[in-house]
């Protein structure tokens, strides 16, 4: 980790109290999650032992947030979307569990969320957060928001692609129980290391390389279709409201052999078919 990790003075504090379940709750999550499911857990010697590590997911389903720290050995810091703290059922037990509020808004709005991130990489922790910045309704990979590159850049920890398949057949959109004695699979990536850009930082073209490549690497995990568009944008809900007849619209992700990190930042990493 490079000395730029250390957080600054003026960095937010981390709430009080978060992730302080994350432990005793583990000891009864991970048994209780192996037997209410199957999980096919691929890649888990990918996750450092030790260290900050950036874990970064497609996300599929809101049980995501809880399938991932199921199967890791380690604890992890979540970011979570802040309307979760106007809810009373959720406001304490979700920041106990691990959840860092982030407003969706991005920019400014989500620099203490990014700035509590920091603090936990520092540390040594593990820290969660997915790209695409909400659940994707399509089904689709989307295009990649560039919070995790710069996290990543700026303190120099490593991201961990993470492919998740399955988990909507656990728990469909909208749909507050989820479904028992279901299969997923969660495939975690060789780790990106990003010390090639320790000089790079504030450089947002760069930013937007290594998500793309992040993005890149969680279509080969996931196996996902791409659509170069944000979840949740405009382009994107016109695309799923019209159906099959706007397929087109979406891009898929040819999965190419990969030669090296360098190489694939030659070209744009996710290539339409």
């Amino acid at each position: 980790m490079t000395e730029s990790s250390a957080p600054a003075e003026s960095e937010t504090p981390l709430p009080d109290g978060i992730g302080s379940l994350q432990t005793p709750v583990g000891w009864f999550m991970r048994p209780a999650f192996r037997f209410l499911w199957k999980f096919d857990v691929q890649g888990r010697e990918n996750v450092p032992a030790t260290g900050g590590a950036v874990i970064c997911a497609n996300h599929l389903a809101a049980i995501d947030s809880f399938v991932v720290p199921a199967v890791l050995p380690r604890s992890i810091m979540y970011v979570g979307k802040s309307e979760y703290l106007d809810d009373w059922k959720t406001a304490k037990l979700f920041p106990r569990l691990g959840m860092i509020p982030i407003d969706r808004r991005g920019g400014d709005h989500a620099r203490g969320a990014l700035d509590a991130a920091r603090q936990v990489l520092a540390k040594g922790g593990l820290f969660g957060i997915y790209p695409e910045g909400t659940r994707s309704r399509s089904g689709r990979l989307h295009k990649g928001h560039t919070g995790a590159a710069r996290l990543a850049i700026e303190t120099g920890c490593p991201i961990v692609p993470v492919g998740l398949i399955g988990t909507p057949e656990i728990q469909p959109p909208d749909q507050a129980i989820p479904n028992f004695f279901r299969r997923a699979t969660i495939r975690f990536g060789a780790p990106i290391e990003v010390s090639r850009y320790a000089d790079r930082v504030g450089d947002r073209v760069v930013y937007r390389e290594l998500i793309d490549e992040v993005m890149f690497e969680i279509g080969r995990l996931s196996g996902q279709e791409y659509d170069d568009t944000y979840a949740g944008s405009s382009t994107a809900a016109s695309d799923q409201a019209a159906g099959p007849e706007r397929e087109g619209a979406a891009k898929s992700i040819t999965l190419v052999e990969r030669k090296s990190s360098a190489s694939v930042l030659k070209s744009r990493p996710l290539v339409a078919a």
